[in-house]
């Protein structure tokens, strides 16, 4: 049998890969995965004796498999591949939120006061209302109190400036948001630029987005952070990779490429990738041309099945932020989407995100592990203080 491993083991070690070996029927009719390698039983008559599976370069899903039969007959190398990885976001949440109960009880136990989230929610609209739910009871659910301040769509924005210096002013907040998009009539960004800096869970202040561009500590925009939180928790390396972000949004596309380009080494550390970003005037072949080459693609411009699976190289990681509402030409209900056409994508990238249950559920997840950031007051307030005199 060791005879029948030389010509494998000779045409693989220049790429300095190991071997594993496994007798076929000990694992035949299981998926295993152990220590990064995807096994998986193959039949070949009589003649199979054991199974070799190696990784298939960047792509987890892409592997060659080494049959090695019996003694004095030729070894077989075979491609085999699957469909991606889906991540739940959901799952990764849950991980999340667990830290941030363990967190929040410690901190509870130490005789601090329970971290407190103000969310203010302008208007009816139908989807706001329900993130805003979606947020509170998710700190609920982490042992952060909360409450939700209803002002009309008819308010002045005096009146909301008015109410978000109470809040500013009022100890018992912790961390406050002003749920987004607000009546035509309020200028967003003065409104963003009102919270004071510290109880900024969302990221928005004109401070929080400076020093997160200079690689400093700050409140990062829980969206962003999902996203590099998923990155980096499955494992989807970044360093020297080319990633393409599709959206210049400055409250989501912006600071993804920000989290991903920046220095690994800094106060804040980046992903220390080579990112482009994309926009709603780049051509759609212009914007293939740079993601047939991404390893990492990151829709987040709100156009369902803008990616499609011609855009996207063997073995991509595809992170879909988009989400949007749709009517299913089948059943005539509505449904989700995102940017990127799912059943298509998944059958080429190694990993990919599903809308819903992807990113949604990291964004709530990381405004929880910011008001705890607020509530410990982590981010050097006398620094902000002097910055905001």
């Amino acid at each position: 049998m060791a005879t029948a491993l030389c010509p494998l083991r000779a045409a693989l070690r220049p790429r300095g890969r190991r071997l594993l070996h496994l007798s076929a029927a000990s694992i035949l009719g299981k998926r295993l995965s152990y220590l990064g390698w995807h096994l998986v039983a193959v039949l070949c008559g009589s003649a199979a004796a054991l199974v070799v599976v190696l990784p298939g370069g960047s792509c987890p899903q892409s592997s060659r498999i080494g049959i090695v039969p019996r003694e004095g007959q030729k070894t077989a190398v075979l491609d085999f591949r699957n469909d991606a990885v889906v991540i739940s976001g959901r799952k990764l949440a849950r991980q999340i939120r667990q830290e941030a109960r363990h967190e929040v009880e410690q901190w509870v136990a130490a005789g601090n006061k329970r971290p407190h989230l103000s969310v203010v929610l302008v208007g009816e609209n139908p989807a706001s209302h329900s993130y805003v739910l979606n947020k509170t009871k998710a700190a609920a659910d982490v042992g952060i109190s909360s409450e939700t301040i209803l002002r009309p769509a008819s308010i002045t924005e005096e009146e909301l400036l008015d109410l978000i210096g109470k809040l500013n002013n009022d100890a018992n907040v912790d961390g406050l948001l002003v749920q987004l998009p607000l009546p035509e009539h309020i200028d967003e960004r003065k409104i963003c630029n009102a919270v004071t800096p510290d109880k900024d869970v969302d990221g928005f202040h004109v401070i929080n987005v400076g020093r997160m561009c200079l690689d400093q500590y700050s409140m990062l925009p829980a969206t962003p952070w999902g996203v590099w939180e998923i990155i980096k928790r499955t494992g989807i390396p970044t360093l020297g990779k080319n990633v393409v972000v599709a959206g210049r949004s400055k409250n989501v596309g912006m600071p993804i490429a920000m989290l991903l380009h920046t220095d690994g080494r800094h106060e804040r550390p980046g992903g220390d990738a080579t990112v482009t970003i994309s926009h709603r005037y780049t051509p759609k072949e212009q914007l293939k041309q740079h993601t047939i080459r991404a390893d990492i693609v990151v829709a987040a411009a709100g156009i369902p099945n803008l990616i499609t699976a011609d855009m996207i190289k063997e073995g991509a990681a595809v992170i879909d932020v988009g989400i949007t509402r749709v009517q299913d030409p089948v059943t005539a209900k509505s449904r989700l989407v995102g940017d990127v056409d799912f059943e298509g994508v998944k059958k080429k990238a190694s990993y990919i995100t599903p809308v819903p249950g992807g990113v949604g559920p990291m964004t709530v997840a990381m405004l929880m592990k910011n008001t705890i950031i607020a509530a410990k007051k982590l981010l050097k307030p006398k620094e902000l203080e002097a910055l905001t005199a």
